[in-house]
């Protein structure tokens, strides 16, 4: 039976192409409205000029201009979602919502909120799979569990894929664009200023659909490269398009049907198959998160809750360290200065920052999964947490507890000539060699030359590292012993 009006709900998906809900509802309605809530759950405790709300607010702009361009229109909302889109499917006369997966433990009770108020209402909401290729219950093992680990994942995700190519094809939407309703007269989009927010400092990364293609086709150019040179944070070796994937601008699965061709016509080098895997762990993280939502504030380990981390005083004076980009290892620095003043962290960073929180620290991982939430762009709570819990060594498939980051070693091995930290932390620009990955053990004549006195134009180091590491060695053996 086609319905005469259904209402699609974008959140994660703020693209027209390659939509599963908006296909569907396409094929099975006379009239289509879309609508787009801002709310109020997610945004309370936000700053006014969050750079992630200027990024949405450019993306829908482009929404609603490709919506036009089909026929129809975008209706912005400002408030709680669980009660205005209910409302507003009664105001449009909608009979069915349609919305896209949200796997999310508050976007699920967000959903089942809604679900409730339309059926109480004689309406029904209508959800598909869209921002994974597969999820939480389509690759399990052989006992029909989720994994925990990622590689036995990754090898079941490709058989998958191998025997089902079918997940990939793209839900077209243009040839069903004429049930689209058009716009009203006078219709317009709700300004920033509108919403209460105000446009961020700084440069910020293109939005949109077009920003997407634009960064994909970049990318792609230096895509064979990637495997050698992706850890390296002083090149420009990454796709940057986790932001993109986050609110969904492009379609997870364009970005495998690209790599799949890449790798079949030969072009993808090694660098196609190493980031198909990365595609990979976001959706191994989604998986862990969809079955397992006790990880949001709690161990993936259950043995692992009874670390005793520092706190305190002292502890929050390092945490405000780590924070601020002064704990005196320049690589650690450099990356959260370039967190805190850019909303990007190279992925190896995350990784260093991460472990020197946690392992030289001393400190919960959950504050500092708590800060990337507050600063990152492309913030998705699945891949934090498990990034988090990963260095942390709580969480599935985690650095095992006995192997800790040392920031000197990561610091020359990833920005050897400390290209990186110099953009970062112009101070150290004068030292060479040894000297920019550890200014504490420069000798003072090559500290003057460089015109860097510790303490004054650059701090000590907060920790010694070594002893910082049999501190988080004992830790653990307590734990174990316990």
């Amino acid at each position: 039976m086609t319905l005469r009006n259904s209402l699609v709900w974008f959140r994660r998906d703020l693209r027209v192409d390659d939509h599963a809900a908006l296909h569907h509802a396409l094929l099975s309605s006379h009239r289509v409205f879309g609508a787009f809530v801002f709310d109020t759950d997610i945004l309370a405790g936000l700053p006014s000029d969050d750079r992630r709300v200027r990024f949405i607010h450019a993306s829908l702009v482009e929404l609603d201009a490709r919506l036009r361009a089909m026929g129809g229109y975008l209706i912005v909302r400002h408030g709680r979602a669980a009660d205005d889109i209910p409302r507003l499917a009664a105001e449009l006369d909608a009979e069915s919502v349609f919305a896209n997966h949200d796997y999310e433990p508050q976007a699920v009770r967000r959903d089942r909120a809604v679900l409730d108020a339309l059926r109480r209402a004689g309406r029904s909401l209508q959800t598909f799979k869209d921002q994974v290729v597969f999820e939480r219950d389509e690759v399990l093992t052989q006992a029909g569990g989720p994994y925990a680990v990622f590689t036995p994942y990754k090898n079941a995700w490709l058989k998958r894929l191998a025997a089902e190519p079918q997940a990939l094809a793209p839900w077209d939407t243009a040839p069903h664009a004429g049930a689209l309703a058009p716009a009203p007269a006078g219709h317009a989009l709700p300004t920033l200023a509108d919403l209460g927010f105000a446009e961020p400092a700084g440069p910020l990364p293109e939005a949109g659909m077009t920003g997407a293609a634009r960064l994909l086709d970049t990318f792609a150019a230096r895509l064979a490269r990637y495997d050698r040179e992706r850890d390296f944070p002083a090149l420009d070796a990454t796709s940057r398009l986790s932001l993109h994937l986050r609110f969904g601008t492009l379609s997870v699965r364009r970005l495998v049907r690209m790599l799949q061709a890449r790798i079949a016509e030969g072009s993808g080098g090694a660098g196609a198959p190493v980031w198909l895997s990365e595609l990979i762990w976001r959706e191994f993280y989604m998986m862990i998160l969809a079955r397992h939502p006790r990880v949001v504030d709690a161990c993936f380990k259950p043995a692992f809750d009874a670390l005793r981390w520092d706190e305190g005083p002292a502890a929050d004076a390092l945490f405000a360290a780590w924070c601020e980009g002064r704990t005196g290892y320049p690589l650690v620095d450099a990356a959260m200065l370039q967190l805190n003043r850019t909303g990007f962290m190279h992925n190896r960073l995350r990784m260093v920052t991460a472990s020197f929180l946690t392992k030289d620290l001393g400190i919960d991982w959950r504050r500092g999964a708590a800060y990337f939430a507050r600063r990152l762009d492309d913030y998705e709570l699945s891949s934090n947490n498990g990034g988090w819990q990963w260095a942390a060594s709580t969480g599935c498939d985690a650095q095992p507890w006995f192997r800790i980051f040392n920031p000197v070693t990561q610091s020359r091995r990833f920005d050897p000539d400390g290209a990186f930290i110099r953009t970062w932390l112009p101070q150290l620009t004068g030292l060479a060699g040894a000297a920019i990955h550890a200014p504490w053990l420069a000798q003072p004549a090559a500290l003057e030359r460089a015109g860097v006195v510790l303490g004054k134009d650059y701090p000590r180091p907060v920790v010694d590292h070594e002893q910082a590491r049999e501190r988080t060695l004992a830790r653990f053996r307590a734990l174990r012993q316990d």
